[in-house]
């Protein structure tokens, strides 16, 4: 993709999530700085945790990409991880992020960049990379994210994946009553442009910044990940529901994957 094509797609959508971030904000940042302050809290489900407890974070350099609100790598620092790094493009989320952290009293620094401008001084600086829920879909060019996650990574560091299944891409999202109505092809190129919100906690709709994502197939995944000479180690499909949209589908329980979790090596 041109650079200024990927530059303006990406800015418009961190204006985007500029302008959702005191909406999510009022749903559930009082909540959380609650759970943080509890010593013993924690973020994490179970596949997630399973997984990092199996990966062993203790005294690793972490980084999150696209953290959101930091919720999930301030519980990665409660199991014992090193230096730990959250990036995001909203600087509105970024200041969630740090109150979290400061509630919870946790070590944690955050940065606010466009993953594509990445800073060089973040080469080779984390042993474990992170990626959950809502990020993969975001990227208009999913090799050029993927190299910039590659020189991140430490020699024999390791990027582990967490998201919801590129399947759900092609059924009309809904709540848990409404059909399972198949949309979009699984192959489709077309992006998603809306301006009706990003609102998944309250679902409230209203004109927003323009808001652009990318369906993806599984292979193409993959491949970005491969295409920078990273290792497969792990990857395994389940049914549960990890993201605040197709609850249709978990309802209607016909037994599609849903998310997945992936891990690659340096």
């Amino acid at each position: 993709m041109d650079q200024n094509e990927l530059s303006h797609i990406t800015q418009e959508n961190i204006e985007a999530w500029d302008e959702v971030a005191p909406k999510h904000a009022k749903s559930n940042q009082e909540k959380l700085v609650r759970d943080f302050a509890d010593p013993t809290y924690s973020f994490l489900d179970d596949t997630e945790l399973a997984i990092l407890k199996e990966i062993d974070v203790t005294g690793k350099d972490v980084a999150q990409i696209c953290c959101n609100n930091g919720r999930e790598l301030i519980s990665v620092k409660r199991l014992g991880a090193g230096r730990c790094v959250g990036f995001d493009g909203s600087q509105a989320f970024i200041e969630q992020a740090e109150e979290l952290a400061q509630a919870a009293g946790a070590d944690v620094e955050f940065v606010c960049t466009d993953i594509y401008d990445m800073n060089r001084e973040y080469d080779e600086a984390f042993d474990l990379l992170t990626i959950t829920i809502g990020v993969l879909g975001w990227m208009p060019d999913l090799d050029e994210f993927f190299k910039v996650l590659a020189r991140m990574i430490k020699p024999g560091g390791t990027l582990f994946i967490y998201e919801q299944h590129p399947i759900l891409n092609m059924i009309e999202p809904g709540d848990g009553d409404a059909p399972v109505v198949w949309d979009v092809s699984y192959f489709s190129k077309d992006p998603f442009v809306e301006s009706d919100g990003l609102d998944y906690y309250e679902g409230e709709t209203y004109e927003s910044k323009t808001i652009t994502s990318f369906p993806q197939t599984m292979a193409e995944i993959l491949n970005a990940g491969l295409n920078q000479d990273l290792t497969i180690e792990h990857f395994e499909e389940y049914p549960h529901h990890i993201s605040n949209t197709w609850w249709n589908v978990e309802y209607s329980k016909i037994g599609l994957p849903m998310c997945f979790t992936l891990i690659f090596r340096k």
